[in-house]
């Protein structure tokens, strides 16, 4: 791949998301080894979720899992898009590897990490920035369906779901599987690889 040629991505999440923390593992990855400018986004699965007949234990986490994209899409308004990875970077850390259950926990140790005031944990409870919130996820629905999660990714424009991948690959590794992406992404006409998961998230 020609170092010249700059592509532009997308990346939609919810700090929840196991899988799509290890998504993001990957392009932080890509971005170290490909010339690539990604824009990382907040999504609600418990927005997506709203409404729908779910197994108990996961309507429990959707109607806990509010509070971090409603902090991290606070602090994308109130102090702008360059605190958005650094706050997902610090929550996931705190929920996935750390193991911390307790998502306002998991949000006031990301807030202190990213640097960001610990006040902005109060909008975990408020709706006041539900409609970005809500029109964030929209975006993502509405580039690659309702029937999906996170991660969401586009890919100079062309969206999916996915890649949905454990262990997230490192170095080169990573920025083949990057390549892949690109050319699928480029492939007019192309929707879908899938198979079933055999593996749970590895996270190192």
């Amino acid at each position: 791949m020609s170092d010249e040629q700059r592509h532009t991505a997308g990346f939609w999440f919810d700090p929840l998301c196991p899988w799509a923390w290890m998504t993001s593992r990957w392009m932080g990855e890509v971005e170290q080894v490909r010339p690539v400018d990604v824009t990382w986004h907040p999504f609600s699965l418990a927005v997506l979720n709203e409404g729908r007949d779910l197994p108990p234990s996961y309507r429990e986490l959707m109607d806990r899992g509010w509070g971090p994209a409603r902090v991290v899409t606070a602090a994308r308004e109130l102090h702008g898009q360059e605190v958005v990875k650094p706050l997902y970077d610090a929550i996931g850390t705190a929920i996935h590897p750390g193991g911390v259950e307790d998502f306002d926990e998991a949000i006031a140790i990301g807030l202190e990490k990213a640097g960001l005031p610990a006040d902005l944990a109060k909008f975990a409870a408020t709706d006041e920035y539900d409609p970005q919130m809500r029109a964030s996820t929209q975006r993502a629905l509405d580039l690659v369906g309702d029937d999906v999660g996170t991660p969401v990714i586009s890919v100079d424009g062309v969206s999916f779901f996915g890649p949905v991948v454990t262990p997230a690959p490192k170095g080169e590794a990573a920025g083949k599987l990057w390549d892949g992406t690109v050319l699928v992404a480029g492939t007019p006409g192309f929707f879908e690889i899938k198979r079933s998961r055999t593996a749970d998230p590895q996270f190192d």
